[in-house]
């Protein structure tokens, strides 16, 4: 249980660090940002179940106000805007990335993580974020696509691929460290 709420922290805390890294913000005002790519290795280190909950703790905490997301954001506000769908999507995927994780268990540790940060940290993100989208802009689902998601695609594509190997790399030093394996 104890080491369960450690991991929970400590990855809620990783997901905040990668909010540090300099972001990009397009045109549209959604920002690039490293912080997708804590969420896919919540899922694929973590497992569905804690790696949900670290993302829940890091979005209780900026929605208590502290500046975690990129650019020092954090409060109500940022739940607000028609980017928020990727924040919504956030715990969505990175239970998905778990339990994909866990369902490929018996896979090469990296594949299997690779694949399973972009069904979660893609596919699922922006099944959520993009409608979301499209509902507070009131735009098409072809404006949407093409500024909500377009745009940020090729870098999560990345993002997933370095978390494969993060956690490919994390289970060779320490298997018993990527609990979605156990």
């Amino acid at each position: 249980m104890e080491r369960n709420i450690v991991y929970i922290a400590l990855f809620a805390a990783l997901i905040a660090v990668l909010g540090l890294l300099p972001k990009l913000t397009l045109i549209s005002g959604i920002p690039i940002t490293a912080q997708s790519l804590g969420i896919m290795l919540c899922g694929t280190i973590l497992g569905a179940r804690r790696g949900a909950l670290a993302v829940l703790l890091f979005l209780a905490l900026v929605a208590l106000g502290l500046p975690l997301l990129a650019g020092g954001r954090g409060g109500l506000g940022v739940f607000q805007t028609p980017w928020a769908g990727f924040l919504f999507g956030f715990p969505v995927a990175a239970y998905v990335a778990g339990l994909v994780m866990e369902r490929l268990s018996a896979r090469n540790v990296g594949i299997a993580a690779g694949v399973a940060a972009f069904v979660g940290g893609v596919v699922v993100l922006y099944a959520i974020a993009v409608p979301y989208y499209m509902i507070l802009k009131g735009t098409g689902l072809g404006e949407a696509i093409t500024v909500a998601a377009l745009p940020f695609i090729p870098g999560d594509i990345v993002k997933a691929v370095l978390a494969g190997v993060a956690t490919h790399s994390i289970y060779r030093a320490r298997p018993s460290a990527v609990l979605s394996r156990s």
